[in-house]
């Protein structure tokens, strides 16, 4: 049920569509060295038959994960072969090829560069991660899109029509709420709704009633029998790892509680260690919830804990409290960029001395050049309290935390207040 023609591939109109850049390419045969990069079932490997076939060279398939560098030679000498004594180009299409080392894929670049071969590369995986910036520079990445349960609406329709290639000759039909499931549940992937189609197939095809009678329309029932368990679409190493710890903590941030329980539950049910979760929520506590509440931190600690005491999957209930805590906790990120103003502070002025009053005195040495001459011990003071400097002479006056009017800041931003006014009375200024 491979497509042969563009007129037969569906999908990927934002690419092949009229007047867009590589459908214009592939119908003029003018296609160069490139990326196909999309999810699994997008049409990855058909596209590049179909730049062959449009092209007229010789399409030689090579799959990363089971084939080396020794084979790529060998591809490229029979290409050197082809285009000597028939003048005719050839095609590499490299399967998952950010399967390849960094070592593996500079294989390529001398036999793209001169031309013996147009490579073609086929990967899951987000290009900018897995594959080298020499052979990015030399290949056009093209981006695919999963398709939409239309188009696999008529994947299915097309299977069950077509006599020659398809499951036409066994007379099948399906109902319109087995198609919507399957065109569902095959989540933009045409090969996994034609693999479940065929598992229907062979059901119906095979049974004792079928032999007997007309084969009976293919039900939602079987279709679900024939999917079996749906796993989430998850890499642990990829950039759908990095994209849902992303939407998780910015769905946090947003005060979102949906938002934040969906994407923790889909990093869960696709396998993601929980701990790795529970470090992500202790980061969110000091960055984004901060002194607004102050037991966020200690609530997102406890919560890792009690994963470490009760494992999976009664711990994970716990992350799940601890995400809809952190969710409706009032937000501040003071701390956060304060600290960051500090850090620069200490970058710009790496050396600047501790002053005199505030060094330690361990020794009478120390005391005799001036260590700690002159430090107000603050718990002797009203209030536990005394104005005195304690940055280096240079940042004094520096204000980098600045509380904010939520949750527990609010209070923060009163005691901070009052300290400035006492400060101001110590040296004469007039309060505010």
């Amino acid at each position: 049920m491979r497509p042969r023609t563009l007129e037969e591939f569906l999908g990927q109109e934002q690419l092949l569509g009229p007047g867009k850049a590589l459908g214009e390419l592939i119908r003029r045969g003018d296609v160069a060295s490139c990326i196909f990069w999309g999810p699994p079932g997008s049409g990855k490997t058909t596209l590049a038959r179909i730049v062959a076939h449009y092209t007229a060279r010789h399409f030689e398939p090579f799959s990363a994960v089971t084939e080396g560098v020794a084979r790529v030679r060998e591809i490229i000498k029979a290409a050197e072969d082809r285009l000597k004594y028939e003048g005719r180009g050839t095609i590499l299409f490299c399967d998952e090829i950010h399967r390849f080392n960094r070592a593996q894929q500079d294989a390529f670049l001398p036999w793209v560069e001169n031309g013996i071969v147009t490579l073609i590369g086929a990967t899951t995986e987000n290009p900018s991660f897995e594959l080298t910036g020499a052979l990015l520079s030399r290949c056009r990445v093209f981006v695919l899109e999963p398709l939409t349960e239309d188009h696999i609406k008529t994947v299915v329709r097309r299977a069950l029509e077509d006599k020659d290639r398809g499951l036409g000759a066994l007379g099948l039909t399906i109902d319109d709420d087995a198609l919507a499931l399957l065109a569902r549940e095959a989540d933009g992937d045409a090969r996994r709704a034609l693999q479940a189609l065929e598992a229907a197939a062979e059901y119906l095809a095979g049974s004792s009633t079928a032999r007997d009678r007309p084969v009976p329309p293919i039900t939602a029932s079987i279709i679900s029998d024939a999917l079996q368990k749906r796993f989430a679409k998850y890499d642990k190493g990829g950039e759908e790892h990095y994209n849902l710890i992303s939407a998780l903590h910015k769905a946090v941030r947003g005060s979102d509680v949906e938002g934040s329980l969906y994407w923790l539950a889909r990093m869960l049910a696709g396998g993601e260690d929980p701990l790795y979760i529970a470090r992500r929520l202790v980061r969110i506590a000091a960055e984004d919830v901060g002194l607004a509440d102050p037991r966020a931190l200690s609530l997102t600690l406890a919560a890792k804990d009690a994963y470490h005491f009760l494992g999976s999957p009664e711990g994970e209930l716990a992350l799940a409290q601890a995400t809809v805590y952190l969710a409706t906790a009032p937000k501040s990120n003071r701390v956060y960029t304060a600290y960051g103003r500090a850090m620069q502070a200490a970058e710009e002025h790496p050396a600047e001395a501790v002053p005199l009053h505030i060094r330690n005195a361990p020794t009478k040495l120390m005391e005799e050049l001036g260590y700690g001459s002159g430090y107000k011990y603050a718990h002797a003071y009203d209030e536990a309290y005394v104005p005195q400097e304690y940055l280096p002479d240079l940042l004094r006056g520096q204000k980098w935390y600045e509380p904010s009017e939520f949750g527990f800041e609010k209070d923060i931003k009163q005691r901070m207040e009052w300290w400035e006014q006492l400060k101001k009375a110590a040296v004469g200024q007039p309060l505010t």
